[in-house]
């Protein structure tokens, strides 16, 4: 019968002393293992192990520093390209802006003979919701109301829907019946 280990016995066999060469050293080392954030133990375990591994030249194994180097690197990149997005959303913005400005041109001129396109974002709007109070609709469009011209193209619009059936008035809201 094998005779079970305590926990005491199983700790002593995996216990190792090291006696290092100075006073110096041992501060040394409980300093770097607090700035790692680590106990001393694990901060030695960690650091034998990296050795045994570069020694043994094992593919695709990075020490703790190389690792700390990538993700340094990987977060200054990460920022750059934060950056990037931040600017090609604020170009997205005024192009669409400019677009709008554009579609909405046609509903300003009264005898307009060809196809007028419709603000999508209009349409879709009441789709969705099919009820919009009429205070709503330029904020949910994106559009400042302070923008005359694109404020006026969007009411022809809505004016316009509304003489096809499509829309109706209902008070402070609109109601889509398309």
């Amino acid at each position: 019968m094998i005779k079970k280990k305590s926990k005491t016995e199983t700790i002593k066999e995996r216990l190792v002393y090291v006696y290092l060469p100075s006073d110096a050293m041992v501060k040394q080392w409980k300093e770097a293992s607090g700035k790692a954030d680590m106990t001393l133990s694990k901060f030695v375990i960690e650091h034998v192990n990296n050795s045994l591994q570069q020694e043994q030249n094992k593919e695709g194994f990075a020490s703790r520093a190389e690792i700390l180097d990538d993700i340094k690197k990987l977060q200054e990149e990460n920022k750059e390209l934060y950056k990037k997005i931040k600017m090609f959303e604020s170009l997205v913005m005024r192009l669409e802006e400019e677009n709008r400005g554009y579609r909405t041109k046609p509903f300003l001129v009264e005898d307009f003979l060809d196809e007028r396109e419709y603000e999508s974002d209009l349409v879709n709007l009441f789709r969705i919701r099919s009820e919009v109070r009429k205070e709503e609709i330029f904020e949910q469009l994106g559009i400042n109301p302070q923008d005359a011209e694109k404020v006026k193209g969007i009411k022809k619009q809505i004016e316009i829907l509304e003489r096809y059936g499509l829309l109706k008035d209902i008070g402070g809201k609109w109601r889509w019946k398309g």
